[in-house]
């Protein structure tokens, strides 16, 4: 099909090469000398598709899911222009128009013809195929779902018109490509710089699912919320003991916001010299993004937080409004301290110089948020929340008794330490 070379704004797509050959057999099909190319071509694309399908967990109509695919995940200036917000009438609406309508014939395409000439026995499965189970490992399910549903959607637009406002309404609701797809990323290192990777598989953690903390998951909800509505926000450090929640506290704040535009990229210390660059790939972004670091603290020779605290405040550069970093630490203030920077004040010249360079860095967050162990009665209350929860039918006398023989084994008191406890009253069950 020699219109895919009239593309303007989807021109050369990342995962283009199924449609380079697919776009040769519409253009050939009716050709006998081409017979032999023709056959490979196709059982090639088949192939293609069907390993795309494996992974991303497409069904139905596997082209049309490859096309949604590609529209889906190609940033340009028109799709990253939709998203989060209503894009009007202009010249990249019709330029949009264009494409699409180019999309609109792609999506058309009848196999019939093609299913003759090649005396295929695969075109039914290619053309209805059935999801094995709940497969996918790349994209939730809420987003691999709506995918699915858009491809059904496009292949049934009764007009250019539909297309465009299905893409503008999908580009508005989940965004486009990596960031719009995914809630949360991590960072690897590569020549170029730094490069922003998607994670797959992010805990179902909700926020009501930590037992307690109510002070201080409202705390950091309050901070978060007004982030993610664009109002002024303080970049947040959960600090307390370990097993707390507070990691799982920022888990369950990206699955509550992500719907609002959150997302989340983590990293950790030895990764800072890409801080920089991170944030520039993000900073025109329509999202909101938390920078994360857990488990955040610095041994004396680690001079690494000197250029956190340059990134975070104090550079020339002002960060951008779209991000915040959040990070987690058993250290309140980050930095080791030792009995004997106290004594070194009377050797200073300039006294308090040794401890306030350890406290700046903690300083850089607005909100501190603390989580510390629960006492006895709370823990015990946890237990019990999650034996209802998990549907435990232990009597409470024995559930109780349990507990307290588990976690003087197991680390003491703590959420954790209570979720290992019903993890492991869970796996007893046959």
């Amino acid at each position: 099909m020699k219109r895919t070379a009239e593309l303007i704004l989807y021109r050369n797509p990342a995962e283009g090469r199924i449609l380079k050959k697919m776009a040769w057999i519409m253009e050939h099909d009716q050709e006998e000398k081409h017979l032999e190319k023709l056959r490979n071509q196709f059982y090639e694309c088949a192939h293609e598709l069907i390993d795309l399908a494996g992974t991303y967990g497409f069904e139905g109509n596997l082209w049309h899911a490859y096309l949604t695919y590609l529209l889906v995940n190609y940033e340009n200036v028109f799709s990253m222009s939709c998203e989060m917000r209503e894009l009007g009438d202009g010249s990249l609406m019709d330029l949009a128009r264009h494409d699409f309508e180019i999309f609109r014939e792609l999506f058309s395409y009848d196999f019939r013809a093609l299913e003759e000439k090649l005396r295929g026995r695969i075109f039914e499965e290619f053309l209805n195929y059935r999801r094995a189970g709940d497969a996918g490992r790349v994209y939730s399910r809420v987003v691999r779902d709506r995918i699915c549903q858009l491809s059904r959607q496009l292949a049934g637009a009764e007009d250019t018109e539909t297309f465009v406002r299905a893409m503008a309404d999908f580009y508005r609701e989940f965004g486009v490509g990596k960031f719009g797809l995914h809630k949360a990323f991590r960072i690897e290192h590569k020549k170029g710089g730094a490069d922003i990777v998607p994670i797959s598989r992010i805990a179902d953690v909700r926020l009501e699912d930590l037992v307690g903390y109510e002070n201080a998951k409202q705390k950091l909800i309050e901070n978060t919320e007004a982030f993610v509505q664009g109002r002024h926000a303080n970049n947040c450090l959960l600090f307390g003991d370990a097993g707390t929640g507070k990691s799982s506290s920022i888990k369950g704040i990206l699955n509550r916001y992500y719907g609002q535009g959150l997302r989340m990229i983590e990293l950790y210390k030895h990764q800072f010299q890409d801080l920089n660059d991170v944030i520039a790939q993000i900073k025109n972004r329509n999202y909101r993004f938390i920078i994360y670091m857990d488990d955040l603290s610095f041994e004396e020779f680690e001079i690494e937080y000197k250029y956190l605290k340059a990134v975070i405040e104090g550079g020339l550069e002002k960060k951008p409004e779209n991000v915040l970093i959040y990070a987690t630490s058993n250290r309140r203030h980050l930095i080791r301290e030792r009995f004997s920077d106290n004594e070194e004040r009377d050797q200073d010249i300039h006294t308090n110089d040794t401890v306030q360079e350890k406290l700046s860095l903690v300083m850089r967050f607005g909100v501190t948020i603390y989580f510390g162990a629960p006492d006895k009665k709370q823990f015990q209350n946890i237990v019990l929340a999650l034996a209802d929860r998990w549907g435990i039918t232990l009597p409470r006398e024995e559930l109780l008794l349990e507990a307290n023989k588990w976690e003087l084994n197991h680390g003491g008191l703590s959420g954790r330490t209570a979720v290992q406890f019903i993890d492991y009253l869970l796996g007893q069950k046959k």
